[in-house]
């Protein structure tokens, strides 16, 4: 069922985009219709035309690229070239635009910077399949951009799915990370698919209310002892399956909707805009309109990184921010209980800031980085 409703997507997304960029084609090269282009191998793709991209707030870094069975992986590589490096991972539906506050803190730190875009957001290629978004290809890509860039004595800073990947890398092959940084986010036990929506429309419909109801200056989601002020679940009824059916279907679905929400201060009009950069038409929506069903695709498969972790001693710290509807205090707190590497650590809670806490505290959580790499030397 799910490879034949993603494929029928696919198709709506074609015929959609077509209609849309026909529509815009005359407001800026960055609206254009895009070509549809074709690796060796058969993977049709496009690319986010570079004016999409002009003057972003806070983000004037140029991109470099390594190809991967022909499509380009995006990443910003900043700072000292012999310096040890910082790999920054972000998750869903954002890009590397999200580590925008903490890159100059980190370089003026003494590091090298690398924050790469994962493939189908950013600046990264665009396949135009939803099926080929797949976890295994995103683990895939991550390692040989890692080996590539021989990015040796390497710290990670991951959030979100970034903070999937991460984790996941670290327990199955944890040579690749010296040092780790966990933001919002975990390695869950994923023991069954999460179900859908029986009425997706409806659901949809009552999940963008969801969404638009949270003001841009959020109100805290917890009193003073940590009981939560949400109704059970965030006030989502349909559970995670609810998210994914919104991001797969849900035709006004936008990156920077979720970025709002779910960040603890106000986002400019200039700032929600360079969050939808990447994605001028909707045939471009196909990587942030995958990764929440990713979920549903691993169950049974992350226990062995789970495992892994239990016994990965590398210095870890974890920096997560309360104010979000999901109880981020069980999975930061399974880090610190589970993994040897966290014991020790200064472990940090931000109550005023929300899931994508980079944006609402990049600073002050690139100069806790900078001083946990000081006090864990390798």
């Amino acid at each position: 069922m799910f490879r034949k409703t993603t494929a029928i997507l696919t198709v709506l997304l074609l015929c959609i985009s077509s209609l849309s960029a026909t529509a815009h084609a005359q407001d800026s090269l960055c609206f254009a219709e895009l070509e549809v282009q074709t690796t060796s191998s058969g993977v049709e793709f496009v690319r986010t035309p570079d004016a999409c991209f002009e003057n972003l707030p806070d983000w004037d870094y140029e991109p470099k690229y390594l190809e991967i069975d022909g499509l380009r992986q995006a990443y910003v590589d900043v700072g000292p070239a012999d310096a040890d490096p910082i790999l920054l991972l972000h998750g869903q539906p954002s890009w590397s635009y999200l580590y925008r506050y903490m890159i100059p803190v980190l370089v003026e730190g003494g590091h090298r910077v690398i924050a790469m875009d994962h493939l189908g957001m950013g600046r990264s290629d665009k396949p135009i399949d939803i099926a080929y978004h797949s976890f295994e290809n995103h683990i895939y890509r991550l390692e040989t951009l890692i080996q590539e860039l021989e990015l040796d004595n390497l710290t990670v800073f991951a959030q979100d799915w970034g903070s999937v990947m991460a984790l996941y890398v670290a327990g199955i092959n944890p040579d690749l990370f010296d040092r780790m940084v966990i933001g919002n986010g975990g390695l869950p036990v994923v023991e069954e698919i999460a179900p859908l929506p029986d009425d997706i429309e409806a659901s949809n419909a009552a999940f963008d209310q969801l969404l638009n109801i949270i003001p841009p200056n959020q109100p805290p989601f917890f009193d003073a002892e940590g009981n939560s002020l949400l109704p059970a679940n965030g006030g989502v009824e349909g559970g995670f399956g609810q998210w994914i059916a919104y991001a797969m279907y849900y035709p006004d679905f936008k990156p920077s909707m979720m970025l709002e929400a779910l960040t603890y201060g106000a986002l400019t009009p200039e700032e929600t805009a360079a969050y939808d950069a990447p994605f001028p038409t909707p045939i471009t929506m196909a990587g942030p309109r995958s990764f929440p069903s990713l979920l549903n695709t691993l169950v049974g498969v992350l226990e062995p990184a789970r495992e892994g972790l239990s016994n990965y001693d590398k210095p870890l710290l974890t920096i997560f921010g309360l104010n979000e509807p999901a109880d981020v205090t069980a999975a930061q707190n399974w880090m610190i209980d589970t993994i040897p590497g966290a014991a020790g650590q200064p472990h940090h809670l931000f109550r005023d800031a929300s899931h994508f806490l980079q944006d609402d505290k990049g600073a002050e959580i690139a100069e806790m980085v900078n001083q946990f790499i000081t006090d864990n030397p390798l």
